[in-house]
């Protein structure tokens, strides 16, 4: 089964011109969100980040940056547990 995150809201960012192609990101990655082709990182699928951090925490650049904590995550993992669509109702200007 693939765990996606919400559509469109994950604070990765990726700088490939930082990027030295030692490909830590993808080894740490729990999600397989970033892989290395032709010697250079890459995204494949921003939608699968969780923003656990542990490919900025890695990258000895700094070629890659997201705002890592439980965020929106939490509200997946009790959408997996209530069975509801995730919500982190984010609209209300307290993004968790």
């Amino acid at each position: 089964m693939e765990l996606r995150y919400l559509k469109d809201v994950t604070t990765l960012a990726f700088d490939a011109d930082k990027c030295i192609g030692c490909g830590t990101c993808a080894e740490v990655c729990p999600h397989g969100v970033l892989c290395l082709t032709d010697r250079k990182a890459r995204i494949v699928d921003r939608d699968l980040c969780i923003e656990c951090g542990a490919c900025a925490l890695n990258c000895p650049t700094g070629a890659i940056a997201v705002s890592a904590g439980v965020g929106c995550a939490s509200a997946i993992i009790k959408g997996w547990l209530t069975g509801t669509e995730p919500n982190c109702d984010c609209t209300s200007g307290e993004c968790c």
